[in-house]
């Protein structure tokens, strides 16, 4: 099977250009001007961009959270990426307390199951660090996972300092990559009860409870101890200006410190949580105000951001997060946008000149496919590399609603934005499973065993 695109505007690492690109079976396997066709089907890519397949860093798909699961499990939730142009995601298999590392993998490799709709990779997520959880990461790697999560918030999942230390220091011998949920925890709690007694129970108070200092107060505590185990991290979901100045007081000038931080970060403000509907927009972190998402949309400009996922975790509204509309502490925490992401920076970011495309790419493609052991196959338009392709084209228009996704969620948080150009095509390893916005019914995603990170050589 041979498809040549003809005259696209090519995403390529060096910068864009107007080119050619041919695909044989599932790799791209010529890049250049004139190509011939042969036998090869031809698309006809002029006015478009080509994008490399999009990676998303960061979701949640069929996750139970205090007796409510979210509403995306991973059949509706790769649709969903796909059509949104992206054609990796990565989910986080979570450790039990008192389970093993196995055990997760094994729950979530069976929650995954056969019908996947782009290629899926795991992270774990780690929530009982001891000697046996040490043991067992010698052992991930031939699962197809190097990279880890910590919570440093959340009493059911928090890691203490010594636990951080003495795992930071066996990721690194085994040369994986740890990223963290960087919130004091305790402080959280404290906070809540504090402002509970104020009588502040509106969502606007899960804010209130957790404030930037908490986030920039575990990060800094975080950037320390990983220098004293000598390992690199990656803060995941940052969302304030005290947060990116906390990584940038802290980190030592040799120190590698991955960031990435998410759409809503950039996008959505915290005024949003003094809504009637305010619990559709509870997350942790929560949203902030103007000034953080101008910090934001600098760093990622200038390349200090790294990453762009989504965290999607998609709760309803209507019989799960309107349950906590008088008492925040029982809003499910997190935000569907898995679908809207590659629009949105493409309109918010490119369009307006906030990001460049070079830039963008990087953030939701290349970056992520080298920080988690998946480039070059993965997160480039190079001769070589899995034929993930996207094409973007800039005459499409539409307004993103909840009617409108894939997504299967009751809402999204993105309801009215208008968004300039769109996904026409995406092609998955050589195949187009989305032709002029519509997705093919045979899902063609695979697990991902993921090699281990280039941290060491970015």
């Amino acid at each position: 099977m041979k498809t040549l695109l003809q005259g696209g505007l090519l995403a390529l690492p060096g910068g864009a250009e107007r080119m050619d690109l041919l695909m044989e079976g599932e790799r791209i396997t010529a890049i250049g001007k004139n190509l011939p066709a042969g036998d090869a089907e031809i698309i006809g890519a002029a006015g478009c961009t080509v994008l490399p397949g999009m990676i998303d860093t960061h979701t949640h798909f069929d996750l139970p959270v205090s007796g409510t699961v979210t509403a995306d499990d991973f059949a509706s939730g790769t649709a969903a990426a796909v059509l949104g142009g992206t054609t990796v995601v990565l989910d986080f298999a979570t450790q039990d307390k008192g389970g093993t590392l196995r055990e997760a993998y094994d729950v979530w490799r069976g929650r995954m199951g056969e019908k996947i709709y782009c290629d899926v990779g795991l992270h774990m997520a780690v929530t009982d660090w001891n000697a046996r959880t040490s043991a067992e990461l010698g052992g991930m790697a031939d699962l197809g996972i190097t990279s880890y999560k910590f919570y440093m918030a959340y009493p059911n999942l928090m890691a203490e300092d010594d636990a951080i230390y003495e795992a930071l220091c066996r990721i690194r011998e085994e040369g994986g990559i740890a990223g963290f949920h960087c919130e004091n925890g305790r402080l959280v709690t404290a906070l809540t009860a504090e402002v509970k007694a104020r009588g502040r129970l509106d969502p606007a108070g899960h804010a209130l409870s957790r404030p930037p200092a908490v986030e920039a107060e575990a990060i800094a505590r975080l950037l320390r101890i990983a220098r004293l185990a000598g390992a690199p991290v990656n803060v995941v979901h940052l969302s304030s200006l005290e947060g990116l100045r906390a990584i940038r007081e802290t980190r030592a000038p040799d120190q590698k410190v991955y960031i990435e931080t998410c759409p809503q970060y950039l996008l959505l403000a915290d005024s949003l949580l003094r809504a009637a509907d305010g619990a559709k927009y509870v997350c942790s972190p929560p949203l902030r105000g103007r000034a953080d998402q101008a910090a934001l949309w600098a760093a990622l400009k200038a390349g200090e951001i790294f990453t762009l996922g989504t965290d999607h975790c998609s709760f309803n509204y209507k019989g799960q997060k309107e349950a906590g509309k008088d008492d925040f502490t029982k809003i499910p925490n997190g935000l569907p946008g898995v679908e809207h992401r590659l629009c949105l920076i493409m309109t918010e970011g490119v369009a307006k000149g906030r990001v460049s495309l070079s830039r963008l790419t990087a953030a939701l493609s290349e970056n992520p496919a080298r920080l988690f052991g998946l480039y070059p196959k993965k997160g480039v338009l190079a001769v070589g590399s899995d034929a993930d392709l996207v094409l973007w084209d800039p005459a499409l228009t539409h307004v993103i609603t909840a009617k409108g996704q894939a997504q299967r969620v009751d809402y999204t948080p993105y309801e009215g934005f208008e968004v300039s150009g769109g996904v026409r095509d995406v092609w998955l390893r050589g195949r187009r499973v989305v032709a002029a916005g519509s997705l093919e019914n045979t899902a063609r995603g695979k697990y991902l065993r993921r090699t281990f990170p280039f941290a060491d050589k970015m």
